[in-house]
């Protein structure tokens, strides 16, 4: 087997180690443009993780590596003259060039033939069975193919600059200094014993007006030991990109559709990149090499082990971006982020990624989870520190007794808009289980508002002493509150319930649809009439008799619903209003609806009683409501009197392309909370109280609505407290015997791990 790798960086040159030691046969050829010693950048971050793969894939390697390390443990966060410290982080760091030469030095061992100082060329790369593209992220190579391999590149938005220093920093630090142009970020970290990297960052319109676009590599080293001369203990920064016009880099998200086409596959940066915040490039590249060797010795065919390599890294590519990117939105606004205080800002910087959690932090420094939780609680009033899931919360005159909220899920079991005993319990049960605050499923204001024939309604006599009957057990034996969710389905009407064929029309008594414009949601739902001045005035009248219903059944707070593809959501977006009236065209037309029915709901629903408003943060398509879009609509609902935006995300249009993931829709309440300093409510992915207390304690929502662990256990709040040992947490006296239970085999299973673990030591 002959293999030719064009790139002589960490993936390839590991991969060819890696490859060469568990085939000794096989031709490996390694061709690099740059001088053995020639690299950008200056040092490499390494997790245990990726240590222990580096170790079972090439002990050797691992061992050479591991002599070189420079250790710390802590992370040093300055900001507005505060030193936030935060320990149990366990980095280990290294100078690229030494891992370089390491690589190097094993390759030539093993018997790979590296070639320096030459262009990978059609007569080099002739009668190769692999061709290794691993020649980073402005690879040639791959450009060449990029039709073939689908590549498509997204450059951010900020300016950064990789330099070194003599300083010697005991910590990872992060510093941040406000100038009249922006905000200036350092990353800085020591990976030998002379010598540290530190890596400065701003916002593109801060590096034009500062004149950093104009400015020579001597200008720009002179105006950052200004900016940061405090943290460089007097020494100066040097470059090792004199080479470059400007050494200011805007870094480039590189993805590809394929990684293989015929003999070649890449590898590394070629294929994917993630933001250097989070530390994963070489991290990538040494684990793409690695698979991609295995894949390869595992399999004789080509294609089969080139699958089989793509299949597996990918979703690790895919878990590692999603992260790197919340990352990379954080240090991109850092001006969103000024208003906190220092602790809640370097908490919200220590997990911006969303791979970081509460429980983590826990584990490795509790001093400062400790402190953190004792300063959320003084801001909330509490007496004593309690986890942030637990700290209360007010809106008007509403107290809620913790975070947690039952978000609204739909049942599909009324007749006729009627909850009857199945909603007792469901509510009952949920509001029991210690949750702060209970949402009813979207409550429908008229019988063609319904999504489905078993959805709940506002809009009968009798749906009054019915829902009255749910209002009044919640109140009388649990210490939650209840809000009522209204809204009115639109377009999306009509449908069968949610275990049969959801958002698809009945098979048989469909009724009529209302819209903002004639579109049908999709190819078999029917085709919506646009609304008429008549139609918009009645189901206003619609919308405002049900919150007065609403408040003779004693509801503590009402949410109106202009989410998810629904009619006042139909409204918002453009994919779906197309009317040429005062209610389509530019946002603020569009919204002009919405807003007349918020405005009246809100005339009649008692002042001391808040309302929140539920919005789609992005359609997830293109010339759809984008982030910038949802600020703009959560700005001028909270102008017109919300209390609290209520942050979920698509379900608008079929054509819809989310990006999934944990926690996944936090980072648009994150954007409205702290650009417009309003109170919201994250939703989404949120499975655990870990999650829960992160966001909080973030700063990224005031309130975290779950809803499949709510439909998994009714009593995950009190589970909650119990697993945090927080003893403060009501329990129905009905249930106290159930609480001693349930401590005591949390205790029992806490001492057989203990056991357990400690026999492994043994």
């Amino acid at each position: 087997m002959r293999i030719v790798c064009i790139g002589g960086g960490p993936a390839g040159l590991f991969f060819s180690i890696v490859m060469k030691s568990a085939r000794p046969d096989a031709e490996i050829v390694v061709l690099e443009r740059n001088k053995p010693d020639d690299t950008f950048g200056w040092g490499v971050v390494f997790s245990d993780q990726t240590l222990g793969n580096i170790a079972a894939a090439d002990p050797t390697t691992y061992e050479r590596i591991v002599e070189s390390f420079v250790h710390w443990d802590d992370i040093d966060v300055h900001y507005r003259g505060r030193v936030i410290r935060v320990g149990g982080q366990g980095f280990a760091g290294l100078a690229r060039k030494k891992l370089l030469n390491i690589l190097q030095s094993r390759a030539l061992e093993v018997g790979v033939d590296l070639r320096f100082e030459i262009e990978a060329n059609d007569e080099e790369m002739a009668g190769a069975d692999v061709l290794v593209i691993a020649d980073g992220a402005n690879s040639p190579t791959r450009r060449k193919y990029a039709e073939r391999f689908g590549t498509t590149l997204e450059t951010r938005r900020n300016r950064y600059i990789w330099l070194g220093t003599q300083q010697r920093f005991d910590a990872f630090t992060f510093a941040f200094e406000e100038t009249p142009h922006g905000w200036f970020q350092v990353h800085a970290y020591q990976f030998e014993a002379g010598t540290g990297t530190v890596i400065v960052e701003c916002r593109e319109e801060a590096w034009r007006a500062a004149g950093l676009d104009r400015a020579s590599i001597d200008e720009s080293l002179a105006f950052c030991e200004r900016l940061f001369g405090r943290y460089l203990g007097g020494y100066p920064l040097m470059s090792n990109a004199r080479h470059l016009a400007n050494p200011w880099i805007a870094f480039v998200q590189v993805n590809n559709a394929r990684w293989f086409d015929g003999n070649r596959v890449l590898v590394g940066d070629a294929a994917h990149t993630a933001h250097f915040s989070i530390g994963s490039g070489t991290k990538l590249a040494l684990e793409d090499a690695i698979g991609l060797a295995a894949a390869l010795c595992r399999n004789s065919d080509r294609t089969r082990a080139f699958e089989e390599y793509e299949a597996e890294r990918r979703i690790e590519v895919l878990r590692l971006q999603n992260a790197a990117r919340n990352s990379t939105e954080w240090f991109e606004n850092v001006a969103r982020y000024a208003s906190l205080e220092p602790e809640q800002f370097a908490y919200s910087l220590l997990t911006r990624s969303q791979r970081l959690t509460h429980d983590n932090l826990r584990l490795r420094d509790r001093e400062y989870i400790e402190n953190i939780e004792a300063w959320l609680s003084q801001r909330a009033g509490t007496p004593k520190p309690v986890p942030p899931m637990f700290a209360p919360f007010r809106l008007r005159e509403l107290q809620l007794a913790n975070r947690v909220v039952v978000s609204p899920m739909a049942m599909y079991s009324c007749a006729d808009g009627t909850p009857n005993d199945f909603y007792l319990v469901h509510l009952g049960a949920r509001a029991q289980g210690g949750a702060g605050l209970v949402f009813t499923e979207m409550t429908c204001v008229a019988p063609d508002a319904r999504i489905s024939p078993g959805c709940a309604g506002m809009y009968r006599d009798e749906h009054v002493p019915a829902w009255t009957r749910i209002v009044d057990f919640v109140h009388a034996y649990t210490r939650a509150k209840i809000a009522l969710q209204l809204g009115h389905a639109g377009p999306k009407g009509s449908t069968q319930r949610g275990w049969e064929e959801p958002d698809e029309p009945l098979r048989d008594a469909n009724w009529p649809l209302l819209a903002p414009s004639p579109i049908a949601y999709g190819e078999r739902n029917q085709l919506p009439r646009a609304m008429t001045n008549d139609d918009l005035k009645r189901v206003k009248r619609q919308f405002v008799r049900a919150a007065e219903m609403g408040e003779a059944c004693g509801f503590d707070m009402l949410e109106l619903h202009c989410a998810h593809g629904y009619l006042l959501s139909s409204f918002i977006t453009p994919l779906t209003n197309r009317r040429t009236d005062a209610y389509g065209g530019t946002l603020a037309n569009r919204l002009r609806y919405p807003l007349e029915v918020f405005a009246a709901i809100r005339a009649v629903w008692p002042a001391y009683k808040p309302i929140s408003v539920r919005i789609s943060a992005t359609d997830w398509v293109e010339g759809g409501i984008t982030p910038n879009d949802a600020v703009e609509v959560a700005r001028a609902f909270d102008a017109a009197g919300a209390d609290l935006i209520d942050v979920s995300a698509g379900q608008t249009s079929r054509l819809a392309q989310p990006v999934y993931g944990r926690m996944f829709q936090t980072p648009f309440s994150d954007k409205i909370r702290n650009e417009l300093r309003i109170a919201t409510m994250a939703v989404g992915n949120i499975t655990d109280a870990d999650q829960v207390n992160s966001i909080i304690a973030a700063g990224r929502a005031d309130l975290v609505a779950l809803a499949r662990p709510h439909l998994a256990d009714p009593y995950f709040t009190l589970h909650a407290a119990a697993q945090l040992g927080y003893d403060e947490q009501h329990w129905p006296e009905q249930y106290l015997p159930g609480r001693e239970q349930y401590l005591r085999n949390l205790r029992r299973a806490a001492q057989m791990a203990a056991d357990a673990a400690a026999e492994v030591t043994r």
